[in-house]
């Protein structure tokens, strides 16, 4: 695969320079992304750093009872595995393909070494992290204080904006995980979102209708961590 083509699959293969791009270049292997496959494990030291491009991963917090609770979304905006550069090596939360795909990834230990360069990628990183924190605190805020309505519509728009179409395939169960509620909570979140024409839904199968309408039925939340991952990730080159 030709490198631009490559790089733009990513957002943060975008915008990374090419000085840094070809030092990571040769240690980028694709991969692909299965639903439901689990890229790492609270405590668990991370050996890869993950950069998904058609797939999207949702970051979990699992209670020991086993419920467990979606506290973001990455998609081709973004990485998985900031534990790594963070400090930390591991992280108390679990991620897992929410969406199949593809993907890429590179060895943890050759994407330190370049976030320790603390050259344009270390700057791209600290600004992704804020953002991605963002959608963590705006996450448990609308959790706490918005209507599962607005909730399941949130989410529907986080990842359509990671995805090139606008069909989602997702199990009642899966989101039920992901937003922490019970099935039947979602069944009649999806009934009243698609008796509003918003969205098809069958048998796991999600179709967008109208995402003006999806803008308008949800919260303020999905648009304050939208626009924060666009005030911190402009469309532009790390410098």
């Amino acid at each position: 695969m030709e490198t631009k083509a490559l790089k733009d699959q990513n957002y943060l293969f975008h915008s990374i320079p090419e000085s840094e791009w070809a030092r990571l270049l040769p240690h980028i292997e694709q991969v692909e992304l299965p639903l439901g496959k689990v890229l790492y494990e609270p405590g668990t030291k991370m050996s890869h750093v993950y950069f998904p491009t058609s797939a999207i991963v949702s970051l979990l917090y699992a209670l020991e009872n086993g419920s467990s609770a979606e506290i973001a979304i990455v998609g081709n905006e973004g990485i998985v595995g900031i534990s790594i550069f963070m400090g930390g090596e591991s992280t108390s939360s679990r991620a897992i393909v929410q969406s199949a795909g593809n993907g890429y990834r590179i060895k943890s230990s050759v994407f330190l070494e370049e976030f320790n360069r603390s050259g344009p990628v270390m700057h791209l990183l600290l600004r992704y992290t804020q953002a991605l924190i963002t959608q963590m605190s705006q996450t448990a805020v609308c959790n706490r204080h918005h209507t599962l309505d607005q909730q399941f519509c949130r989410w529907l728009l986080l990842s359509l904006d990671r995805l090139t179409s606008n069909q989602l395939n997702m199990t009642q169960e899966l989101i039920a995980n992901m937003l922490g509620v019970r099935r039947e909570g979602v069944t009649e979140a999806a009934v009243k979102v698609q008796k509003a024409g918003l969205i098809q839904y069958s048998r796991g199968h999600i179709t967008i209708l109208d995402r003006a309408g999806l803008e308008k039925r949800t919260c303020e939340c999905y648009q304050v961590v939208k626009t924060e991952y666009e005030r911190l990730l402009p469309s532009k080159l790390a410098i």
